[in-house]
């Protein structure tokens, strides 16, 4: 009886916006969009050729959970930490397309989350409390992607798109699903000012998530909507120090009969601080970037803190 309260209580609480990695409120109160992912230099395309990349990303959080559910109080809380590897391989196509570059990139994550789930349950004059942990390492979905970018003057912009293969780890029940089990598209525009006289770079980046169904849950997760910006004061070519956040809303509740707790809408946002450094190892140029964010304003999710490591160098640059 407790292992049954305690797995109602964690299944509860993650499905009103408790996650490891995330924590949207969605089904597993995750989406494959990392918000963050996109804030300095996001409008920017480099040049035709072969690049890789290198991102860590770390979130950790906490959050309390108090609601009646089929004639039960249910309190308690969910303590979640992820760490993912994301190597990525880009591809900037020569030539021109209706005007610009167009890139595509691949990327294969690999992740490792922690999540544990206590509850109290009570009702009918008794209470019982149960806790649940589930962990694991395994291999995340792919995601593919494309974009098409544009430069003029001190001015870089493009469009793009991600689209995630529901073919990692995932479980039904599992707390620590790396996989989502569903497709998602997303589409994001961005914007990226950058004047090295003055040194000043102002980036933006707004988009949407469109989430499949699970058809394992019948769970249909709604439409997220995420909005990211950086102003960053480069002090010479090679390093810059500044400001950067997110803001994220899901538009539209969950669905399917998999829902029985609601839409459970999430919103949250984040600031914090941005690092680039740019070095050479012997003729090879290395960009790095170093993101912190602090959550805040949330609703339906666990509040945290999340930081981005991405390192990223050429295998060819057409010309050269």
């Amino acid at each position: 009886m407790k292992r049954a309260l305690a797995i109602i209580g964690a299944g509860l609480a993650i499905q009103i916006g408790i996650n490891a990695e995330t924590a949207k409120a969605a089904e597993g109160a995750t989406g494959f969009y990392l918000l963050g992912s996109k804030t300095s230099m996001a409008g920017f395309i480099p040049p035709p050729g072969t690049y890789v990349s290198d991102l860590s990303y770390y979130y950790s959080g906490s959050t309390n959970v108090d609601l009646e559910f089929a004639g039960l109080t249910l309190s308690g809380g969910v303590d979640a930490d992820a760490y993912y590897n994301l190597p990525v391989g880009i591809w900037v196509a020569p030539g021109k397309v209706l005007g610009g570059n167009a890139a595509f990139t691949v990327m294969a994550p690999i992740g490792w989350k922690d999540v544990e789930a206590q509850a109290t349950a009570s009702g009918g004059g008794g209470a019982i409390t149960g806790r649940i942990q589930d962990d694991d390492t395994a291999f995340g979905d792919p995601v593919v992607g494309a974009a098409l970018g544009w430069h003029a003057g001190n001015w870089h912009w493009n469009i793009g798109t991600l689209l995630n293969i529901p073919v990692g780890f995932w479980d039904r029940g599992n707390l620590s699903n790396i996989g989502f089990n569903r497709w998602g598209l997303d589409v994001t525009g961005a914007v990226t000012y950058l004047d090295m006289t003055s040194g000043i770079e102002l980036s933006g980046a707004a988009g949407f998530t469109f989430n499949g169904e699970n058809s394992d849950t019948d769970y249909k997760t709604g439409t997220e909507f995420h909005l990211e910006a950086a102003a960053v004061q480069n002090l010479s070519k090679s390093f810059g120090i500044g400001i950067n956040g997110y803001f994220y809303d899901q538009v539209t509740g969950d669905s399917g009969d998999g829902a029985r707790l609601g839409s459970f809408e999430g919103r949250v946002a984040a600031l914090g601080p941005v690092v680039n450094w740019n070095f050479s190892i012997g003729k090879i140029p290395v960009s790095t970037s170093f993101k912190y964010f602090h959550e805040f304003d949330v609703k339906n999710r666990l509040e945290g803190d999340s930081g981005f490591f991405t390192l990223t160098m050429p295998l060819s640059v057409a010309g050269h």
